[in-house]
């Protein structure tokens, strides 16, 4: 046998705590056909600051889909299936980096995803600049060995082979044809070199993960050996391995055989079904008889075909599949949406997933039966929900599972008319419905029965658009693209389902009112602007308050939610607003002449703006207007002070009073700000973060200029004489 190593890698990526799946860092590799084993290469690595501590690194694997998994053991939603993920843990501990294998013997040809991250996230909200992460970065590689001359054992064909040695197992495989209902596998003419005892180990079928269903028989002595398997994968190649478990110097002849039993599939689907279809698109043309003609035809034809039911193995209902966007299908049934199900042979519906775009959403399956339909009252419409093959034996064993594949179990009844099923992420394969009537005292009570179940299915990105408490994102790795729910308000689960730690509507409005009336403290500070004739400054504060509180009355993340105009331009402007407020306070501050301090604020506000488009929550956009303003401040203060030879400012007042008062609630607010805030208690601290710098702004605003008599409405007012006031020499005159 020739084999082949190959090589795959992808580009590393730094992982992230897990809140949801975005967080997830998702790897997409594929198998090539004919590899006898897999090997992952998992490197992880870590930061050298101090800032970087022990870590575990959780990675998870899965066949066809991205792995569905569940790091915060919360709730998934009602009706979906869920099976764990294969998942292991690397640890981080004194060592900058660590490097795994997994091996896998025998996988199965196709997509493969790891999808890695850290633990739970803590929560605490983290200004950007302020503190440095710790950065973990995560890489896969994957190395196959693939056979390019593998053998292949044809249908009904006896063919021989010989097991050169334990250490070296033989490899073949068998196609499985379309309509397969069984396969049967036999290992007979078992002969040692040494004439001894034959002992040897057949696998059937490849790994698949989380779940691995191969069928494994160990065949002893010179007896013939067999196994048969129920709807074996349809249209796929079936690795067959054997393994010699006697000496390590003998080798094994066997001689293999695999035949199959064919399935003789009935259909209702005619060039009638596909007229209607297209009547259905453009209307019912004149002088035709429609869908209504198209249905009683059917249904005509059904009854002279009843008594060639029993030559049937199944029934099968055409599907077309509609595209309507991305990771987004409908499947609409050409004979309408009811199907009819009986108990001689099974009704199914094929559900195509293959596109290798489809596995990164949600398929819904939701069945409705028609209580008229059914003839006997205590008759069940069983059904299962497989992929590569379908059930063809409900009525015998009701087991929903094939060769290969644990399926998905449906019910109705006349007790029970309603059955939903979600299967998150399904792999990528054909799917089928299976569906089929049963009855509890016997088949025969049932012979002449047939029940009309409506069937609705169609994949979606997010079940149920993530609910109203939650945002379905579409993620993408290189061309994969997949989704995952976003939850807010404290919702949480897969598809936002969770209440558990859910905020009541009564703590929503209580966050919406706090974020939003906390601004209204900027009113004594405005108030305080315009007496003292800082009319640009009471501008820009009466700006600050309006955007932000429009801003955080749109960014709830419950029901209390009022947007006026676009979120990104409220919060474009709110942090625009806040970071020049700063600015122009600082300014005003300085005392410098006005000319230079208007230059200085129009200047300030659109190089603030440039900054605040290129990074909007990095801290320098707000650190670096206000240390620019405090050097401007402190040289203009020491300018003064040396011009009047003592300290300025000169009053102690103003530094008791005004000035320290100012500073610490500004101080205060930004160690709130940057340090104390989480998801938890923003609505509080970040309202605490509204008051105090509002309050600090009224603080630190100058007293107004000497010259500069208070707001004095009816001298304006009144007709009479005035005293002007010359500014230079002080000199009063009467006019």
């Amino acid at each position: 046998s020739l084999y082949v190593s190959e090589y795959f890698s992808q580009s590393a990526q730094k992982l992230s705590f897990y809140s949801w799946y975005g967080n997830a860092k998702l790897f997409h590799f594929h198998v090539p056909e004919d590899t006898v084993l897999l090997r992952w290469l998992l490197q992880a690595s870590r930061g050298k600051g101090p800032e970087c501590t022990n870590m575990d690194i959780t990675v998870h694997f899965r066949y066809g889909a991205p792995p569905v998994i569940n790091p915060l053991g919360t709730r998934f939603p009602a009706n979906a299936t869920v099976r764990p993920s294969y998942n292991i843990s690397i640890t981080l501990s004194s060592a900058v980096q660590n490097t795994t294998f997994v091996n896998v013997t025998t996988p199965a040809a196709g997509a493969w995803f790891i999808a890695a991250h850290l633990p739970e996230a803590a929560g605490r909200i983290e200004v950007k600049g302020f503190s440095t992460p710790c950065p973990y970065m995560f890489q896969a590689d994957m190395f196959v060995l693939r056979l390019t001359d593998m053998p292949v054992l044809e249908p009904g064909v006896a063919m021989p082979q010989t097991v050169v040695s334990p250490a070296k197992p033989l490899h073949v495989k068998v196609f499985v044809p379309k309509h397969a209902a069984g396969m049967r596998f036999e290992l007979r003419s078992c002969v040692t070199s040494e004439q001894k005892a034959c002992a040897v180990r057949v696998v059937l079928g490849s790994i698949t993960l989380p779940q691995s269903f191969q069928r494994i028989i160990t065949c002893t002595g010179n007896v013939n050996c067999s196994l048969a398997l129920d709807s074996p994968p349809w249209e796929k190649w079936l690795q067959i391995m054997v393994e010699s478990l006697g000496a390590a110097t003998a080798s094994v002849s066997v001689e293999m055989l695999a035949s199959f039993t064919a399935c003789r599939p009935g259909s209702t689907s005619s060039f009638l079904n596909f007229s209607s279809l297209n009547q259905s698109q453009t209307g019912p043309r004149p002088g035709s008889t429609g869908a209504a003609g198209s249905s009683a035809l059917t249904t005509g034809e059904a009854l002279r075909n009843a008594s060639n039911q029993r030559s049937f193995c199944l029934q099968n209902q055409p599907v077309v599949r509609e595209d309507l966007d991305v990771v987004s299908v409908r499947y609409r049934l050409l004979n309408g949406p009811s199907v009819p199900v009986n108990v001689l042979s099974p009704t199914v519906l094929l559900l195509s997933l293959n596109t290798g775009m489809d596995s990164g959403g949600s398929l819904v399956v939701s069945l409705l039966l028609n209580k008229t339909s059914v003839g006997p009252a205590n008759a069940t419409v069983v059904a299962c929900v497989s992929a590569a093959s379908p059930v063809l034996s409900l009525n015998a064993t009701q087991n929903c599972s094939t060769a290969f594949f644990q399926g998905y179990p449906l019910s109705v009844s006349s007790s029970s008319v309603e059955a939903t099923l979600i299967v998150l992420y399904p792999q990528t394969d054909d799917w089928f419905l299976s569906l089929q009537l049963i009855c509890p005292k016997g088949q025969g009570e049932c012979n002449a029965a047939e029940a009309k179940v409506t069937v609705f299915a169609y994949l979606t990105p997010c079940f149920n658009d993530c609910g109203p408490y939650g945002q379905c994102s579409l993620l993408r790795r290189h061309g994969y693209l997949y989704a995952g729910c976003s939850c807010k308000a404290g919702w949480g689960g897969w598809s936002c389902t969770d209440d558990t730690k859910a905020q009541s509507v009564g703590v929503q409005n209580l966050a919406t009112l706090l974020l939003t009336l906390s601004n209204l403290m900027f009113l004594p500070a405005i108030a305080v602007a315009v007496y003292r004739y800082y009319l640009v400054e009471a501008s820009v504060y009466t700006y600050t308050m309006f955007f932000s509180t429009f801003y955080h009355a749109c960014d709830q993340p419950g029901v209390a939610v009022m947007c006026i105009m676009d979120y990104d331009t409220l919060q474009y402007c709110d942090f625009l607003g806040s970071v020049v407020s700063i600015w122009v306070t600082i300014l005003c501050m300085s005392r410098v002449k006005k000319i230079l301090k208007y230059v200085l604020f129009v200047l300030g506000t659109l190089l603030i703006a440039m900054s605040l488009q290129l990074d909007r929550r990095g801290v320098w956009n707000m650190m670096g207007p206000c240390l620019f303003a405090l050097v401007i401040m402190i040289a203009a203060w020491v300018h003064h002070g040396v011009k009047r030879k003592h300290c300025y400012p000169s009053s102690w007042k103003r530094w008791v009073f005004y000035l320290l008062p100012g500073i610490t609630l500004a101080f205060i607010a930004i160690s709130v700000y940057a340090f104390m805030e989480t998801n938890e208690n923003y609505y509080y601290t970040h309202s605490i973060w509204h008051v105090l710098v509002a309050c600090s702004v009224a603080f630190l605003l100058p007293p107004r200029d000497k010259h500069k008599k208070p707001w004095a409405w009816s001298q304006k007012l009144t007709c009479r004489y005035q005293i002007c006031q010359n500014d230079r020499e002080e000199l009063y005159a009467v006019t």
